[in-house]
């Protein structure tokens, strides 16, 4: 994400939100590699449930293999 778009997102959660998680990723090279990067801004224990939740969400989405 080029870092005057990054700045801009940050900036308008920082100022609408208590705390906040970003997650990115960059595309995934030939070999299958992909940046995958995290902000936060907030109380750190708030950001680690805000994770939690995201991740029972996404479990529960996806079907056992």
């Amino acid at each position: 994400m080029p870092l005057d778009i990054e700045k801009e997102i940050i900036d308008q959660l920082g100022k609408n939100y208590l705390c906040y998680v970003l997650l990115t990723c960059s595309q995934s090279s030939d070999d299958g590699k992909m940046n995958v990067e995290m902000n936060y801004e907030g109380d750190p224990l708030l950001a680690s449930y805000l994770l939690q939740g995201a991740q029972a969400l996404v479990d529960k989405d996806v079907e056992p293999q």
